[in-house]
Protein backbone atom coordinates (compact mmCIF):
# COMPACT_ATOMS: atom_id res chain seq x y z
CA UNK A 1 0.00 0.00 0.00
CA UNK A 2 1.46 3.67 -1.08
CA UNK A 3 0.07 6.19 1.13
CA UNK A 4 -1.28 9.34 -0.39
CA UNK A 5 0.68 12.82 -0.25
CA UNK A 6 -0.39 15.06 2.81
CA UNK A 7 -1.78 14.16 6.25
CA UNK A 8 -2.69 10.26 7.04
CA UNK A 9 -4.61 10.34 10.33
CA UNK A 10 -4.09 7.51 12.80
CA UNK A 11 -6.32 5.62 14.94
CA UNK A 12 -6.51 6.44 18.66
CA UNK A 13 -3.61 3.27 19.92
CA UNK A 14 -1.63 3.77 17.16
CA UNK A 15 2.41 5.06 16.56
CA UNK A 16 3.98 5.43 13.62
CA UNK A 17 7.56 5.93 12.60
CA UNK A 18 9.54 6.99 9.26
CA UNK A 19 12.32 4.13 8.87
CA UNK A 20 15.08 4.34 7.25
CA UNK A 21 17.10 1.62 5.81
CA UNK A 22 20.74 1.60 5.31
CA UNK A 23 23.14 -0.36 3.98
CA UNK A 24 27.47 -0.99 2.74
CA UNK A 25 28.88 -3.32 0.93
CA UNK A 26 32.26 -3.13 1.79
CA UNK A 27 33.96 -2.69 5.36
CA UNK A 28 35.19 1.38 5.52
CA UNK A 29 38.20 2.17 6.77
CA UNK A 30 38.51 1.66 10.76
CA UNK A 31 37.67 4.82 12.59
CA UNK A 32 39.94 5.75 15.73
CA UNK A 33 37.92 4.94 18.74
CA UNK A 34 38.44 5.88 22.51
CA UNK A 35 39.83 3.89 24.95
CA UNK A 36 37.88 2.14 27.14
CA UNK A 37 39.66 -0.06 29.89
CA UNK A 38 36.89 -0.15 32.10
CA UNK A 39 34.45 -1.66 29.30
CA UNK A 40 34.59 -4.84 27.72
CA UNK A 41 32.38 -6.67 24.79
CA UNK A 42 31.35 -10.29 25.91
CA UNK A 43 29.45 -12.67 23.39
CA UNK A 44 26.27 -14.24 25.15
CA UNK A 45 26.33 -17.56 23.97
CA UNK A 46 22.44 -18.84 23.42
CA UNK A 47 21.46 -16.19 26.16
CA UNK A 48 18.10 -16.69 27.61
CA UNK A 49 15.18 -15.10 26.69
CA UNK A 50 15.02 -13.50 30.09
CA UNK A 51 18.41 -11.70 30.12
CA UNK A 52 18.39 -10.78 26.05
CA UNK A 53 14.74 -9.02 27.08
CA UNK A 54 16.09 -7.11 30.46
CA UNK A 55 19.09 -5.59 28.46
CA UNK A 56 16.64 -5.10 25.49
CA UNK A 57 14.45 -3.26 28.01
CA UNK A 58 17.33 -1.37 29.16
CA UNK A 59 18.47 -0.09 25.86
CA UNK A 60 15.51 0.55 23.79
CA UNK A 61 12.41 0.90 26.34
CA UNK A 62 12.57 4.55 26.08
CA UNK A 63 12.40 4.16 22.34
CA UNK A 64 9.55 2.10 22.29
CA UNK A 65 11.45 -0.88 20.98
CA UNK A 66 8.71 -3.67 20.98
CA UNK A 67 9.59 -6.66 18.41
CA UNK A 68 11.42 -8.93 20.26
CA UNK A 69 8.73 -8.35 23.42
CA UNK A 70 5.98 -10.00 20.67
CA UNK A 71 8.05 -12.53 20.58
CA UNK A 72 7.16 -16.09 22.37
CA UNK A 73 10.24 -16.80 24.83
CA UNK A 74 10.67 -20.29 22.87
CA UNK A 75 10.67 -18.61 19.37
CA UNK A 76 13.25 -16.29 20.83
CA UNK A 77 15.76 -18.29 22.46
CA UNK A 78 15.80 -20.12 19.32
CA UNK A 79 16.85 -17.29 17.12
CA UNK A 80 19.01 -16.05 19.83
CA UNK A 81 20.84 -20.10 19.95
CA UNK A 82 20.79 -19.94 15.76
CA UNK A 83 24.03 -20.05 14.65
CA UNK A 84 22.98 -17.28 11.77
CA UNK A 85 23.09 -15.02 15.10
CA UNK A 86 25.90 -13.28 17.50
CA UNK A 87 24.55 -11.68 20.69
CA UNK A 88 27.15 -9.53 22.48
CA UNK A 89 26.77 -7.28 25.70
CA UNK A 90 28.84 -4.45 26.30
CA UNK A 91 29.64 -5.21 29.97
CA UNK A 92 31.14 -2.43 33.07
CA UNK A 93 32.18 -4.18 36.30
CA UNK A 94 30.70 -7.38 35.13
CA UNK A 95 26.67 -5.76 34.53
CA UNK A 96 25.64 -5.95 31.04
CA UNK A 97 24.77 -2.52 30.07
CA UNK A 98 25.01 -2.22 26.09
CA UNK A 99 23.39 -4.91 23.24
CA UNK A 100 24.77 -5.71 19.82
CA UNK A 101 22.93 -8.37 18.09
CA UNK A 102 23.68 -9.54 14.30
CA UNK A 103 22.47 -11.70 12.09
CA UNK A 104 24.06 -13.22 8.91
CA UNK A 105 21.23 -14.33 6.10
CA UNK A 106 21.07 -16.54 3.61
CA UNK A 107 21.09 -14.24 0.80
CA UNK A 108 24.76 -13.49 1.79
CA UNK A 109 23.87 -10.44 3.65
CA UNK A 110 24.07 -9.55 7.28
CA UNK A 111 22.48 -7.31 9.50
CA UNK A 112 22.65 -5.38 12.13
CA UNK A 113 19.57 -6.23 14.15
CA UNK A 114 20.36 -4.25 17.17
CA UNK A 115 23.04 -1.96 18.56
CA UNK A 116 21.93 0.14 21.78
CA UNK A 117 23.51 1.56 25.06
CA UNK A 118 21.87 2.22 28.06
CA UNK A 119 21.81 6.18 29.32
CA UNK A 120 25.03 5.46 31.42
CA UNK A 121 26.74 4.62 28.49
CA UNK A 122 25.87 7.43 26.10
CA UNK A 123 28.18 10.04 24.60
CA UNK A 124 32.33 9.85 25.15
CA UNK A 125 32.31 7.39 22.11
CA UNK A 126 31.09 4.71 23.00
CA UNK A 127 28.84 3.73 20.36
CA UNK A 128 31.39 4.34 17.59
CA UNK A 129 33.85 1.77 20.02
CA UNK A 130 30.77 -0.93 19.41
CA UNK A 131 30.17 -0.24 16.15
CA UNK A 132 33.92 -0.84 15.07
CA UNK A 133 33.30 -3.89 16.89
CA UNK A 134 29.87 -4.91 14.80
CA UNK A 135 31.56 -3.67 11.84
CA UNK A 136 34.65 -6.17 12.27
CA UNK A 137 32.74 -9.31 12.89
CA UNK A 138 30.10 -8.69 10.16
CA UNK A 139 32.69 -8.61 7.42
CA UNK A 140 34.69 -11.16 8.93
CA UNK A 141 32.77 -13.38 7.07
CA UNK A 142 32.55 -13.32 3.32
CA UNK A 143 29.09 -10.95 2.83
CA UNK A 144 27.24 -9.43 0.16
CA UNK A 145 26.03 -6.35 2.07
CA UNK A 146 25.68 -5.18 5.93
CA UNK A 147 22.34 -3.14 6.41
CA UNK A 148 20.64 -1.57 9.34
CA UNK A 149 17.42 0.53 9.83
CA UNK A 150 16.60 3.37 12.04
CA UNK A 151 13.17 5.11 12.47
CA UNK A 152 12.04 8.41 13.97
CA UNK A 153 11.23 6.83 17.45
CA UNK A 154 14.92 6.20 17.82
CA UNK A 155 17.46 8.20 19.60
CA UNK A 156 17.69 11.43 17.80
CA UNK A 157 21.51 11.15 16.68
CA UNK A 158 21.50 7.33 15.51
CA UNK A 159 20.46 8.34 12.08
CA UNK A 160 23.64 10.54 11.45
CA UNK A 161 25.16 7.85 13.67
CA UNK A 162 24.89 5.22 11.03
CA UNK A 163 25.87 7.22 8.00
CA UNK A 164 28.90 8.43 9.93
CA UNK A 165 29.69 4.50 10.45
CA UNK A 166 29.82 4.27 6.59
CA UNK A 167 25.89 3.13 6.18
CA UNK A 168 23.99 4.73 2.98
CA UNK A 169 20.05 4.87 2.95
CA UNK A 170 18.60 3.39 0.47
CA UNK A 171 15.33 3.07 1.67
CA UNK A 172 12.31 4.92 3.57
CA UNK A 173 8.67 3.50 4.53
CA UNK A 174 6.18 4.51 7.52
CA UNK A 175 5.95 1.85 9.83
CA UNK A 176 2.52 1.96 11.84
CA UNK A 177 1.74 -0.35 15.10
CA UNK A 178 -0.08 -0.61 18.02
CA UNK A 179 1.58 1.22 20.65
CA UNK A 180 3.53 -1.21 23.17
CA UNK A 181 2.50 1.05 26.27
CA UNK A 182 -1.22 0.28 25.41
CA UNK A 183 -1.01 -3.61 24.90
CA UNK A 184 1.32 -3.47 27.90
CA UNK A 185 4.66 -4.69 26.36
CA UNK A 186 6.36 -1.57 28.15
CA UNK A 187 5.62 0.78 30.67
CA UNK A 188 3.42 3.96 30.34
CA UNK A 189 5.56 5.76 31.71
CA UNK A 190 8.43 5.39 28.91
CA UNK A 191 9.01 7.43 26.26
CA UNK A 192 7.33 10.53 26.76
CA UNK A 193 8.93 12.09 23.97
CA UNK A 194 6.11 10.34 21.58
CA UNK A 195 2.42 11.65 23.30
CA UNK A 196 0.36 8.72 24.52
CA UNK A 197 -3.00 8.93 23.02
CA UNK A 198 -5.69 6.59 23.91
CA UNK A 199 -8.24 4.48 22.41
Amino acid sequence: MTLPDGITELAPGKIASVVTYLEMTQRPEPRAVPDLPELSVQLQDAPSAEAYLNLYRLVGEEYLWFSRLMMEPSALEAHLASDSVEVWTVQKDGTDLGLLELEWMQDGACELSFLGLSPALTGGGVGRWLMEHALERAFKRPISRFFVHTCTLDSAPALAFYIRSGFVPYRRAVEIADDPRLTGLIPESCAPHVPLVRV
